[in-house]
């Protein structure tokens, strides 16, 4: 066993220049790199909030020095986390992973201890459930009993995970619960109320459950990662000060998905998703959205920042916001620029606020108050290619209209209609316009010059919509209107944490 004591500050920052110790820790010093100078899309956005400095790597601690065999047969969990707490012992720095396979249980992260996985190094899932230990874990807005994530952290600060190497998780753990338990099955990657995270530069493989899951966690960096997923690439849960950049999705649900929990628990805890920069990504996702805020928004969403984004790919909409009565909070300043959009199979943009997501009885905010509260949604510089429709924005609660809502500057081609054959679930024969507006106050509309192919309506339908640009609008008819939820009345036991 060796371990390679960190030399004077000389001459480590000529091994930062270097290279060898440089990417993980600047990743996690704002200012230092690309994943911190996030343009803002709009004068109100809020000033990102700067990270504490983290401490400086004191060791370098190999995997093999703790006995990892790296052949992709043995088991490698106890020699791995062995490393992660000699590290953490020693006062924090490099647990580093050398090419090789190594086949693992799941791994726990402590603070300032940065796991680099070297070119040619990939952590494989252990396929025994056994491997993964019972841990309180969110899912879908609640709190429950669950698994623990493939590599996780709980209570840390100053935690990175740095390539180029792969993290793959067991391809015979599939979906999202276990069946004859009920127990939430382990996300790849999951940080539970951390502080300082960053991860960066790697491949990431899931198989049926969400990927990358951060809970309550402030200060988030995504730079440079793949993230290959059959269910959601990154859900952001109740986090705040939230960096996603350079990032390639391919994924089978949300490539990035905004949440903060469900119904009177979320409410009461209150925590919200804010302040969040997405950048430079790109978006191919087979069955939902690239970008999909809510539905679970009870803790509220606010401060999203989308730009220089291509979406490529989506089986509903390219973004999509979406929420229910009895989530109660709200979603406010949400501004996206530059955006290119092509392969959404059902369009641009929807709002469905009004019965997205499941609803569970008597865990609901009851009365206006469940209604959650929209304002502020801004998208401009968009280029679309081929998409059906540009905006469905009916599904808003005509008691809280959407106060603010602006499209600019527009162009490409959209009315491009599937075969019939071919029109994916959700798709409306009856579709009114090619933006369709309902419940909105201050809108608007301008710069709009696209191409329509052969959609033969209007450009625009509206239903009780204020603002600018509505000139020439067609009043959308009341079949084609979306149905409005019920009142939600208070139960008779009110709902009760526990």
């Amino acid at each position: 066993m060796t371990e390679k004591v960190c030399l004077e500050r000389r001459d480590f920052l000529k091994k930062a220049a270097q290279g060898t110790l440089a990417a993980p820790m600047l990743a996690m010093l704002p200012g230092l790199g690309e994943a911190q100078e996030v343009k803002k899309l709009a004068a109100v956005a809020p000033a990102h909030k700067a990270a504490a400095v983290p401490a400086k790597p004191k060791v370098v601690v190999s995997v093999k020095d703790l006995g990892a065999a790296g052949d992709g047969k043995t088991k490698e969990t106890v020699s791995l986390q062995l490393a992660i707490e000699r590290c953490s012992s020693l006062g924090g720095g490099e647990v580093v992973v050398p090419a090789g396979d190594y086949l693992t249980g799941a791994l726990s992260l402590r603070s300032n201890v940065v796991l680099r996985i070297e070119d040619g190094a990939t952590l494989n899932g252990s396929p025994d459930m056994t491997d993964y230990p019972y841990a309180q874990v969110r899912w879908e807005g609640h709190w429950m009993k669950g698994y623990s994530g493939f590599i996780n952290a709980t209570d840390a600060e100053n935690i990175g995970i740095v390539g180029p190497g792969k993290i793959v998780a067991s391809p015979t753990i599939r979906g999202r619960l276990e069946r004859s338990t009920g127990v939430r099955l382990p996300a790849l990657l999951e940080f539970n109320n951390c502080k300082n995270v960053s991860v960066e530069n790697c491949y990431t493989q899931q198989a049926g459950m969400w990927s990358i899951h951060p809970v309550y966690c402030e200060n988030i960096t995504f730079k440079n990662v793949v993230v290959k997923s059959g269910a959601d690439g990154i859900d952001l849960d109740s986090c705040k000060h939230v960096v996603i950049d350079g990032c390639d999705f391919d994924t089978t649900d949300d490539c990035i998905s905004l949440k903060s929990g469900r119904g009177v628990e979320g409410n009461t805890i209150g925590r919200p998703t804010e302040d969040v920069h997405i950048s430079n990504c790109s978006f191919k996702d087979q069955v939902w959205a690239c970008i999909g805020i809510g539905s679970e928004t009870s803790g509220g969403i606010r401060g999203v920042h989308v730009e220089n984004c291509k979406c490529l790919g989506a089986g509903t909409f390219a973004i999509y916001i979406k929420s229910r009565p009895g989530r109660g909070a709200f979603i406010e300043d949400i501004y996206m620029n530059n955006l290119e959009v092509s392969g959404a199979k059902l369009g641009f943009l929807r709002f469905n606020i009004l019965n997205s997501g499941v609803t569970d009885t008597p865990n609901l905010v009851p009365g206006d108050d469940g209604i959650p509260t929209i304002r502020n949604f801004h998208f401009s510089n968009i280029k679309v290619t081929d998409e059906p429709v540009l905006v469905d924005g009916t599904g808003i609660h005509p008691k809280k209209p959407l106060d603010g809502f602006s499209l600019t500057n527009v162009t490409g081609t959209c009315g491009t209609m599937p075969p019939a054959g071919e029109r994916p679930r959700g798709f409306s024969d009856k579709i009114p316009a090619m933006i369709t507006l309902a419940n909105i106050n201050h809108a608007v509309l301008s710069g709009i010059k696209v191409k329509v192919t052969d959609f033969k309506g209007p450009m625009l339908a509206t239903s009780n919509v204020t603002g600018a640009g509505l000139a020439g609008a067609v009043k959308i008819d009341a079949a084609d209107m979306p149905k409005v939820p019920d009142p939600i009345l208070p139960p008779a036991t009110p709902y009760q944490l526990h």
